[in-house]
């Protein structure tokens, strides 16, 4: 059940999100895109090759041979986005300027999910001819034409026109991306509910480009025409129906003397809602026929309510648009990866094979078991095929290795291929390396977060800018409920300064460190727990009353907190002593050791140990490699672990190699599933083909993403030397080998940096205490 939201938090919550939106879109420099070189041209000589004189090498080959350009240009992956922004998601028509910000953006889904380069196009059209003629002009320059936010029904007749003219893929997304999403959902919940197509009555609300589009569709798939009723504002489409008619809405008038929703409504297996808020009301689903499945996609109020369809119709399978209810429709789930097939088959069109081919792959993916990989990014309750999971999640890692594939095979298949996929697997290989090395690592986290988000995570540096900051987006994503340590005039002062809308009492908890009602508590649970280790009961007065990350610990250990994050001020072994006395290490971890991963344009990787101990022993590294693993795993990554040296792979023995190398061989004793070696130059763990020639007999399996280093000197230096050099995101560090989740941040930490670790301490709590569960019911059991 979800939680109500009253007028003014909605309201308050909306003005936050566009606030924070155009501060994300002005700083720190306007956009979203940038243009970057992907050759060398550090001398005269690159430039030579890349302009005047060279360049006339593979422009004349071009010329002789326009496939070539395949070969030579970035051609063959640019899509253009093209839109005249006559029908802007939810604003309507507030034309080609105003919805750059909207193509910008798409250009960043198409580039993160799928690699696919994207040029933006805004173009002053307002008429059908103006829009073809300046759209085909532009075949030379790109693989692919996404048209976007174009109204009905003149986006009908520019896609018609424009793959009648160009020889690339031409694709309207709005139309045929959320049909093939809708035709994948529909396709599983007839088939949960017994039901085949052909037979299915199904009534639509809406009758614009994606409507139709989803129709369209679900013909080729088996439905029939006479079980279409389309209605739209003005009523039931029916034949003799002038007001608001088109040829393509025409297709679907039936002859009857029926006018209104309510009245085909009964009987009907699936209600399909591309319209407005509302639309549907409760009494209208109990004329439904059983198991109903409701695709209700007006964003961001659907046409009905998914806890009330619930509470109407208990057996009714529920999709909507939005990403707090399960089966969201959305996009994302295919654009990318459909064009990433079209552009490597070298498709000239996307044709009706290639999106049926696109709605079994996914229909598929969702009934499939999950994988082990995904397992592991879902995290907590691992997705099953039913009423609640009809379409995968757009988080899901495979998506991509389903549907690339299936749109090139499908383009062979059909005919439309110039460029074929020869070898399949090696082609998945390659999908699957792009995978995890797209940047996309967070999503699954904060998917996984989003799933508990009843855990509280207590923040030391409450009274800091960054941690309001963060409280709040933690707030509005649902991720966790914030407990902030802070005086209350402070924090009260500091929230209004930054305008920002969150409250104590109201939206967070607040411990007060100069008058809380625990305090005593706090001091004898200080003095119990460390008494014997040097913390006298004066001692511990004081900290609890001065010192926030005491009294972030002990409410971890009191069980009044799931997580702790500190840090943001003050150095990080101070903070690592008390969490190391207070919080304490978990079962059979020697030490704590700390985790960092940068997220930059080639991908992610790990740095270990980058902030814990100065000069770890090879027992130390193994174990410190092992607690990384874990870690990693927990974001759905396959863990591949290389031991860092100046010697690489025996050509010195100093000290420090021969550590490294005892390390390796304790590894292999310990973890022997871990792909691991060493001792190796970094060069070595991040280039396969190097390593190849300088060892061939490398148990590494490609390119290593955990890099352990042989001190916190060459740790921390290169985490941050790497991080400065490329403008990676750092995420971390993270705490590993604490028996609950604790984690310290560093002063040069942005309230980004402290959502990120939030959603990771919730994911980690609540593994915990799945973990804690099962124990103690296999240890119930084993006594029984």
């Amino acid at each position: 059940m979800q939680q109500e939201t009253t007028p003014d938090q909605a309201g308050e919550a909306k003005a936050s999100l566009e606030e924070a939106a155009l501060f994300y879109h002005q700083y720190p420099r306007p956009g979203k895109l940038e243009i970057q070189a992907t050759k060398p041209l550090g001398n005269q000589r690159d430039l030579a090759l890349a302009y005047s004189p060279g360049v006339a090498a593979p422009c004349l080959a071009i010329a002789d041979d326009p496939g070539k350009a395949a070969d030579y240009t970035a051609r063959s992956n640019l899509v253009a986005v093209v839109s005249n922004g006559s029908a802007v998601l939810g604003l309507g028509n507030i034309g080609p300027l105003a919805s750059k910000p909207v193509m910008e953006g798409k250009a960043v889904l198409f580039k993160k999910f799928a690699g696919i380069d994207v040029f933006d196009i805004e173009i002053d059209a307002i008429t059908v001819d103006t829009m073809v003629s300046v759209t085909a002009a532009l075949e030379p320059t790109f693989g692919g034409i996404n048209l976007e936010d174009i109204k009905a029904p003149e986006c009908f007749e520019v896609e018609a026109q424009l793959r009648e003219k160009m020889n690339i893929p031409v694709f309207h997304d709005d139309q045929h991306g959320t049909a093939i999403i809708v035709a994948a959902a529909i396709m599983n919940g007839l088939e949960l509910a017994g039901k085949p197509i052909e037979t299915a009555k199904i009534v639509t609300s809406g009758a614009g480009a994606a409507a139709l589009a989803c129709l369209n569709l679900l013909v080729s798939l088996g439905a029939k025409r006479e079980n279409i009723w389309v209605c739209d504002i003005e009523g039931l489409v029916y034949e003799g129906r002038e007001t608001l008619m088109d040829r393509w809405k025409s297709v679907y008038a039936q002859k009857t003397d029926k006018r209104k929703l309510t009245d085909v409504i009964p009987g009907a297996d699936v209600f399909l809602g591309l319209s407005a808020a509302g639309v549907l009301k409760p009494e209208c689903l109990k004329e439904m026929a059983d198991q109903p499945l409701i695709m209700a996609l007006a964003n961001p109020v659907p046409e009905i309510m998914p806890d009330v369809a619930r509470e109407a119709r208990p057996d009714a399978m529920i999709c909507t648009g939005r990403s707090d209810f399960p089966n969201q429709v959305n996009n994302v789930l295919c654009f990318p990866y459909i064009f990433r097939g079209a552009l490597d088959a070298g498709a000239t069109t996307i044709n009706e094979e290639m999106k049926v081919a696109v709605v079994q792959a996914i229909a598929q993916l969702a009934r499939e078991e999950p994988s082990d990989v995904a397992a592991r990014a879902y995290s907590g309750e691992t997705p099953v095929f039913g009423p609640d999971y009809l379409i995968p999640s757009p988080f899901d890692p495979r998506l991509i290795l389903r549907i690339a594939p299936a749109v090139a095979k499908a383009a062979h298949d059909s005919g439309v291929a110039l460029r074929p996929i020869e070898d399949m697997d090696a082609y998945i290989d390659r999908l699957n390396r792009f995978v995890f090395l797209s940047g996309l690592v967070m999503k699954p986290i904060f998917a996984a977060a989003q799933t508990a988000a009843d855990k509280r995570v207590v923040y030391a540096d409450g009274e800091d800018e960054r941690v309001l900051r963060a409280a709040q987006v933690v707030l509005e994503d649902r991720i966790a409920k914030p407990i902030l340590i802070g005086r209350p005039d402070v924090v009260e002062t500091r929230l209004k300064r930054f305008g920002l809308k969150i409250r104590p009492g109201r939206d967070f908890e607040l411990i007060n460190p100069e008058n809380d009602p625990r305090y005593r508590d706090y001091v004898d649970h200080l003095v119990q727990t460390v008494g014997r280790r040097g913390v006298t009961p004066d001692a511990a007065r004081t900290l609890v009353r001065t010192n926030s990350t005491v009294i972030a610990a002990i409410a971890l250990l009191r069980g009044e907190a799931d997580a702790m994050i500190c840090g943001l001020e003050g150095r990080y072994d101070r903070h690592l002593r008390h969490v190391r006395l207070i919080v304490g290490m978990e079962k059979g971890a020697q030490d704590l050791s700390a985790l960092s991963m940068l997220i930059s344009q080639r991908g992610v990787t790990f740095f270990t140990d980058t902030y814990v101990t100065v000069d770890p022993s090879a027992e130390e590294l193994a174990e410190m490699t092992v607690l990384a693993a874990r870690e990693i795993a927990r974001f759905g990554i396959e863990p591949k672990a290389a031991l860092l040296s100046h010697s690489n792979f025996g050509s010195r023995d100093s000290q420090s190699a021969m550590k490294m190398r005892e390390a390796t061989a304790l590894l292999h004793k310990m973890a022997p599933d871990l792909c691991v070696d060493g001792e190796m130059h970094a060069d070595s763990a991040l280039d396969a083909r190097l390593r190849e020639r300088v060892y061939p007999n490398s148990v590494l399996d490609g390119e290593a993403n955990l890099l352990v280093f042989p001190n916190l000197d060459s740790a921390n230096i290169s985490l941050n030397a790497v991080k400065s050099m490329t403008d990676a995101l750092h995420v971390g560090p993270i705490l590993l080998g604490t028996a609950k989740p604790a984690h310290i941040l560093t002063p040069s930490v942005t309230s980004r940096g402290v959502v990120n670790m939030t959603a990771i301490a919730v994911v980690e709590a609540a593994q915990k205490e799945t973990s804690e569960v099962s124990g103690a019911q296999t240890s119930a059991l084993a006594a029984r």
